[in-house]
């Protein structure tokens, strides 16, 4: 399993829309993400680095593994 990066929470949100997920609103501090065919949506909060655990369980609830995300993440 490869090493998790440490991200803005900008290259979070533009890779899992690389992934096929969209902004469907932001509320306060946490931009709220969906897909179509998921009942799952993902909560990014909008810091300055998203902590790793936190990316863990977005992978997670994305139903994606992490060298996927990484794969999406390669061409920022």
């Amino acid at each position: 399993m490869p090493p998790l990066p440490v991200l803005t929470y900008k290259d979070v949100v533009r890779t899992f829309e690389r992934m096929g997920w969209h902004v469907a609103r932001q509320q306060g501090s946490h931009i709220v993400m969906i897909k179509e065919g998921h009942v799952a949506t993902l909560s990014i909060p909008a810091h300055k680095e998203v902590a790793r655990g936190t990316l863990r369980g977005l992978i997670r609830a994305a139903d994606a593994s992490v060298s996927e995300f990484c794969e999406a993440n390669e061409n920022l």
